[in-house]
């Protein structure tokens, strides 16, 4: 344990804590407590726990500017299918990650789509349409998409629903009845919790089988696995476009974006897509690692971990047994444009092997 903590949780039983404003204990604990000690701070009394779970708490540590990344995973049971939410937390005593599960979450179905917004995460499925509360861990149901659709999701601060939706039902000859698809975006507002009227696209060729997307710079990316079907989408101007072939070269899946570039995990090394160079890089003193550790592994997952740092999950088989694993890597652009990457850590996250790995992503407390 730190000595920051011990020597907080030492005042904290003291008479002083307890006979302090709350506005005052709020601040003490927001400024001074990284997010990684919260779960020990809530073991501590009634009024802690209260407090770690208190929106004030969040808000305040947003008006301090000291927010901070907290990563989640959604991982299958091999055995039941039932999927679980995780958080990736950091012991105290010795520093390293583990897959914790929040089991006051509780997900009906793996299939579907996960988006942070700010200190919440929004799913939806064919059975799911929640916001998941990560500053209390408590979710809540959403109105639904109001329309069937084929769709993917994204979102920054407001949630696009991207595909094919019906426009309508023809009725042929014989009584047979035909639904007519068109491209479509529908947007939530995660301020008001209402749907946007629906933006229906003619003449947008748009493939249903996506491997990935992600936002840059406010624009949305969405990777077909058919080149020709990979597009960006300008939501303030509410306009398409055909992917950069540059960008669009790669099959990138499993992507993060840090500071406005975009990172995946290629067989053996670490890639970079930098929108305003418009050109791809290999991230450098990775290799070795990389080699070492990701090699057999059948797919990794890069996570934004914060500033200047992502997390990149893998499955390997390790002590005779098929595991998780979390690299934590600092990032850092050099003179000349060039990326290197230096791993902080490489830990096992999940010991149980019967677990597939379904979605990560990172919000902000």
């Amino acid at each position: 344990m730190s000595e920051l903590m011990e020597q907080f949780l030492a005042l904290s039983v003291s008479p002083l804590i307890p006979s302090l404003p709350d506005y005052i204990t709020v601040d003490i604990v927001a400024a001074r407590v990284p997010l990684n000690h919260y779960p020990t701070l809530s073991r501590v009394s009634k009024s802690f726990r209260k407090l770690i779970a208190s929106p004030k708490l969040y808000k305040r540590r947003s008006q301090l500017g000291i927010t901070q990344h907290r990563v989640y995973a959604v991982l299958q049971s091999r055995k039941t299918r039932a999927s679980s939410f995780y958080i990736l937390h950091r012991k105290v005593d010795d520093c390293s990650n583990r897959l914790v599960v929040v089991r006051s979450i509780t997900l009906k179905s793996s299939c579907g789509n996960y988006v942070p917004v700010g200190s919440k995460v929004y799913v939806f499925n064919g059975e799911d349409a929640l916001s998941i509360d990560c500053t209390s861990h408590t979710s809540q149901s959403i109105p639904d998409i109001p329309q069937r659709m084929a769709y993917k999701v994204v979102g920054e601060k407001k949630i696009y629903v991207i595909g094919d939706s019906v426009c309508h039902v023809v009725k042929e000859k014989g009584g047979m009845l035909r639904e007519t698809w068109k491209k479509a975006v529908m947007v939530f507002d995660t301020e008001t919790q209402l749907w946007e009227p629906k933006l229906v696209k003619e003449d947008m060729f748009l493939g249903v089988l996506w491997s990935d997307s992600v936002v840059m710079d406010g624009k949305i990316y969405m990777k077909d696995y058919s080149k020709g079907n990979s597009f960006v989408y300008e939501p303030e101007e509410r306009k398409w476009e055909l992917m950069d072939e540059v960008l669009n070269s790669k099959a990138w899946k499993g992507a993060c974006v840090v500071d406005n570039v975009l990172y995946y995990h290629d067989l053996r090394v670490l890639r970079a897509y930098d929108p305003k160079q418009s050109c791809w890089s290999v991230v450098n003193g990775l290799g070795d690692f990389l080699v070492a550790k990701t090699a057999r592994s059948r797919w990794c997952h890069a996570v934004n971990y914060g500033e200047k740092k992502l997390a990149l999950f893998f499955h390997k088989n390790h002590d005779g047994k098929e595991v998780i694993f979390c690299a934590v890597i600092a990032l850092e652009r050099r003179q000349g444009g060039e990326i290197w990457g230096q791993m902080e850590s490489c830990d096992v996250v999940n010991e149980d092997g019967l677990f597939d790995m379904v979605k990560f992503f990172s919000v902000s407390l």
